[in-house]
């Protein structure tokens, strides 16, 4: 064996490896900084804060006390407070022993604190994590902009079929014919979409330099990748952004629909595109795969996809948005990621859907990868995905898991008193049992699901 033939995948292990562990480790520090920071303002005092587990790495104390450290194994993070017996805040009993008698030392033990100030505590980690998502996403926005309306051409992207007839300026009124309504009208929009004629070339009425104008221009909605989703048929065969597929198994393409419809009906077999990428046409054969996409009514439908999304053909003007907008896009892209994990879930439970669709740290490795190698903003965008996963998973009522404890201190306020110190331990191993076997579980999906 030829050595050098394994360098590319070794390099494409070490990259996925990297963006997994720089994804993981931004989204357990903000989370276990959730937890510090709002336990500090409670009054109660951290002893360890670690990134990773195992050896440690690197550490120091500050003037607080607190252990900051590094650790070996980059997989995960922990604040241990006063009296805690371990990273899942069970109760150190002899240290709680030594602090009974005094309540100043007692009231700064997680186990000593008010109902309010643990439960602040607690909440706060998956609070933090939802607020790096929102923050994420209103970034983003604010960096890209929102169309401008009336819809104005900034650029015309590169196509193989050369168009002359718009230009940079050009505002949009019509197109064969049909007036363009407002790209936030969704359904009248996509009214208008389906409504055109199926042509490479069509007319648009255009307003240019304040003169109306009918010039050529491409169909709006070209075969032109504008992403690749990670483990896809098109990210496996080497598709990758700006590419345009111009033909399948030899059939002339050029609107997006059309490949649409060729995958759906392709039942599985192999599909041969030919691909203009830079002005060179490629030859691509790959296999698309049964996916289950969620609907707007929140039902999941079973279709084939190669995972592309499509681009349209001209960069639109935009405006920055208001900061309240930014904030608002934040919100709404974080609870409709909230909504779609639940519905997902609640699906698989029930058996609508595969419970292939749940990954494992091997399957999110790889997506790591994969949006790290798309772009800086790709893989920020899947930082906030994931931290909306992980705040989301915590709060989930099993014990050892934040909404374990949430649970518990609500046992607490409606009986007066918290659990006894045996039942904890007993849940608390049966809380760790059912996460250790939700990851085994998700890491066989890593390993054999198709």
């Amino acid at each position: 064996m030829d050595i050098t033939t394994l360098i590319p995948q070794f390099g494409g292990f070490v990259w996925t490896l990297v963006a997994f562990v720089i994804a993981l480790s931004v989204i357990v520090a903000i989370h276990e900084y959730g937890h510090y920071i709002v336990g500090r303002w409670c009054g109660i005092r951290a002893d360890v804060f670690s990134l990773g587990f195992g050896p440690v790495l690197y550490s120091r104390f500050d003037k607080r006390g607190t252990k900051w450290q590094i650790a070996l194994l980059p997989f995960g993070g922990y604040v241990k407070f006063a009296g805690d017996a371990n990273a899942a805040s069970g109760k150190d009993e002899d240290a709680m022993a030594q602090v009974a008698t005094d309540p100043a030392r007692l009231r700064e033990t997680m186990h000593g604190a008010p109902l309010w100030a643990r439960a602040l505590t607690v909440v706060a980690g998956p609070v933090f994590n939802f607020a790096l998502s929102i923050l994420v996403f209103a970034g983003v926005g604010l960096t890209i902009g929102t169309v401008s309306e009336p819809l104005t051409v900034a650029a015309v992207k590169p196509l193989p079929v050369t168009v002359e007839g718009l230009e940079p300026g050009d505002v949009l009124q019509a197109i064969a014919g049909r007036e363009i309504p407002a790209s936030t009208q969704t359904p009248e929009y996509r009214e208008f979409m389906d409504a055109l004629p199926l042509e490479p070339v069509l007319d648009y009425s255009v307003l240019r330099n304040g003169v109306s104008l009918t010039v050529d221009g491409p169909y709006p909605n070209p075969a032109l990748v504008g992403g690749v989703g990670p483990q896809t048929a098109a990210l496996e065969a080497g598709l990758v952004s700006g590419d345009v597929i111009v033909g399948i198994d030899g059939v002339p393409t050029f609107a997006f629909q059309q490949l649409k419809e060729a995958v759906e009906s392709s039942e599985g077999r192999p599909l041969l595109l030919d691909v203009w990428r830079a002005g060179e046409v490629l030859k691509f054969t790959l296999v698309p795969k049964s996916t289950d996409e969620p609907q707007a009514d929140g039902s999941f439908v079973n279709v084939l996809r190669i995972g592309i999304s499509s681009d349209s053909a001209i960069t639109p003007a935009t405006e920055t948005p208001s900061l309240l907008e930014a904030a608002e896009r934040g919100i709404a892209g974080t609870w409709r990621i909230i909504k779609g994990s639940l519905s997902g879930m609640w699906h698989m439970v029930t058996g609508a859907i595969s419970s292939c669709n749940m990954s494992g740290p091997v399957g999110i490795a790889k997506v790591s990868g994969a949006m790290a190698s798309q772009g800086a903003l790709s893989f920020i965008n899947f930082i906030a995905v994931l931290s909306t996963a992980v705040g989301l998973l915590n709060l989930f009522p099993i014990p050892a898991l934040d909404g374990g404890h949430l649970m518990f201190y609500a046992y607490e306020a409606v009986t007066g008193k918290p659990p006894s110190d045996k039942a904890l331990r007993v849940l608390m191993t049966i809380g760790i049992s059912m996460v250790l076997g939700l990851m085994l579980f998700a890491l066989f999906n890593d390993f054999f699901c198709p």
